[in-house]
């Protein structure tokens, strides 16, 4: 059970930082989605807009905290944490 809580924390924050994602690319860009992140890519922007699109993620944790779902607000941290280190690959290499 503590496993499959996890997991679906986790599901939940990839979920919501994809969402997240998109969501601002549809708000704040002029341009699709595949070419604003071919863009993003070419100048170097790709962990900047992961980091916009996690930010949904505080939604989920403190949704799970409030419902008392401490096992998948701990999959949402992962994920995020997973996403942290997504940024840091770009921004290094």
């Amino acid at each position: 059970m503590h496993k499959k809580e996890l997991l679906i924390g986790l599901v939940v924050g990839i979920i919501a930082n994809t969402i997240g994602t998109l969501l601002y690319i549809l708000l704040f860009s002029d341009l699709g989605i595949q070419e604003t992140f071919q863009a993003a890519v070419q100048q170097g922007h790709v962990g900047s807009l992961l980091a916009l699109g996690a930010i949904l993620n505080l939604a989920a944790f403190f949704l799970f905290l409030r419902m008392r779902r401490d096992n998948r607000a701990k999959g949402v941290l992962i994920a995020t944490i997973l996403t942290a280190l997504v940024i840091l690959y770009y921004k290094v290499f």
